[in-house]
């Protein structure tokens, strides 16, 4: 895979226009992200307007419900034809099952290929002593982390998300067929802004990512091309 088909760029804006305008702004870009912000916004009409221009897709809505409702969604979500979903793994693991059922399901039935179901670990923003103090979990962050992981893979999950400090850890444990989606990537010169666990694109390709989510680096830089092209050139001597 060459490096710029390892870059997903988030579409973290709020309306159908200025989507478009930055996706036109980057044709160069092959994967784009929609996720909660755009996508209530816009609801499929974004996804629309990405599978006109032959873009890939990672609807990012990160379910997390009920089996029977989580089910609904993913049926109704594989059915756009997207490439990646998302679903927090700590629903469960019937939900999880339930998820990956209905995906194909919807998929089938729309006749598009199903997209590839990942799993949410643990959210990038979530420092150790979050996980500790607010949300009570007793495990150790990159162990709560596996342990997601590995649930999402016993469900027949395709992957999961995770910051790029556990990466190699997946990787190792997981094993290469388990797509592994690291957002929270950052170059050595952006600002790391609210990401608690990052590394450097090259840093997280090196420890096993396949993809990277690197959104206000390029999305808010005084020049999206210029810095596009950069993090693609760090990429090459790695990816």
């Amino acid at each position: 895979m060459n490096a710029e088909r390892r870059i997903i760029v988030p579409l973290d804006v709020p309306d159908e226009e200025s989507a478009i305008a930055l996706v036109d702004q980057l044709p160069q870009v092959v994967w784009w992200k929609v996720g909660l912000e755009l996508f209530t916004s816009t609801g499929p009409k974004i996804l629309k307007q990405l599978k006109s221009r032959q873009k890939r897709i990672f609807l990012d809505l990160k379910f997390h419900d009920i089996p029977n409702t989580v089910a609904g969604a993913s049926r109704s979500a594989a059915s756009y034809g997207v490439d990646l979903l998302t679903i927090h793994a700590a629903c469960g693991i019937d939900a999880l099952k339930a998820a990956t059922e209905a995906a194909q399901e919807g998929a089938a039935q729309a006749g598009v290929k199903p997209p590839k179901l990942i799993a949410i670990t643990l959210l990038t923003s979530i420092s150790t002593r979050q996980l500790a103090f607010d949300l009570k979990i007793p495990l150790e962050l990159p162990e709560y982390a596996l342990e997601m992981a590995l649930l999402a893979q016993e469900a027949g999950l395709d992957g999961a998300v995770c910051s790029p400090q556990e990466v190699a850890q997946l990787r190792q444990t997981c094993g290469d067929d388990f797509l592994l989606v690291c957002p929270g990537v950052r170059p050595t010169w952006a600002d790391k802004g609210d990401q608690k666990r990052s590394l450097t694109p090259a840093q997280a390709i090196i420890a096993g990512a396949d993809y990277l989510v690197i959104g206000r680096p390029i999305t808010t830089a005084t020049e999206p091309e210029l810095a596009w092209k950069r993090i693609s050139e760090e990429l090459t001597t790695v990816a």
